[in-house]
C-alpha cells in the first residue's frame, strides 16, 4: 500500500512539475525581447517570429505569432509607422492584403505589417497553423484578427521596434 501511495505521489509531482516547465516554456516564448524599447511601440522579433503591442503604460496588450520575411531584408533597429492602407494590393499584384501598417522601405517595396494575404482567387496564402515561421517576401504577416488589433493600435507615427 504504502509503495502504490509513495508511486501515486511522485507521478502527482512529477506532473506538477511537467506543468510548472510548460508555464516556464511558454513564459521565455512569449516574453518581450530584452533591449526592446520603452513607451508605447509595437515590437516584433525576427528570431522568435512574434509581435507585441505595448501600450502607453509600459504593458504587453497583446502578443501573437506571425510570419516575417524568408530573405534577410529588416535590419534590426527602430522605425517609425509611415503610412497605413486598410486594403492592398501587393507589388506584384499577386494578392490582396488587408490593414498594411508600413514602417520602412524594401528593395522593391514598402515593409510593414499586414493581414496574411490572399491569391488573386481569394485563398489565404498561409494557414494560421504556420505563423511563427518566416514565408513573406518582406513584410510580417499576421492573422486578420491580429492585423486588424495592430491596425488600431497604431497609427502614424508609432514607434516600430525590430529585433535579432
Amino acid at each position: 500500500e504504502s509503495v502504490r501511495l509513495e508511486a501515486q505521489t511522485q507521478a502527482v509531482a512529477t506532473a506538477v512539475a511537467d506543468r510548472a516547465l510548460q508555464a516556464e516554456v511558454a513564459k521565455a516564448a512569449t516574453a518581450l525581447p530584452e533591449g526592446s524599447g520603452d513607451g508605447r511601440r509595437i515590437v516584433f522579433s525576427e528570431s522568435k517570429q512574434r509581435v507585441w503591442l505595448i501600450g502607453d503604460s509600459g504593458k504587453v496588450e497583446r502578443t501573437y505569432l506571425a510570419s516575417g520575411s524568408r530573405y534577410d531584408n529588416l535590419d534590426p533597429g527602430t522605425y517609425a509607422v509611415q503610412s497605413r492602407t486598410e486594403q492592398a494590393t501587393a507589388f506584384d499584384y499577386s494578392g490582396t492584403m488587408k490593414w498594411f501598417v508600413r514602417f520602412t522601405q524594401g528593395k522593391n517595396a514598402p515593409i510593414g505589417f499586414h493581414s496574411v494575404p490572399r491569391d488573386n482567387d481569394g485563398v489565404l496564402e498561409q494557414t494560421k497553423a504556420q505563423l511563427g515561421t518566416p514565408l513573406s517576401s518582406g513584410c510580417v504577416r499576421q492573422w486578420p484578427d491580429d492585423a486588424k488589433a495592430l491596425w488600431d493600435f497604431a497609427p502614424v507615427g508609432t514607434k516600430v521596434v525590430v529585433t535579432a
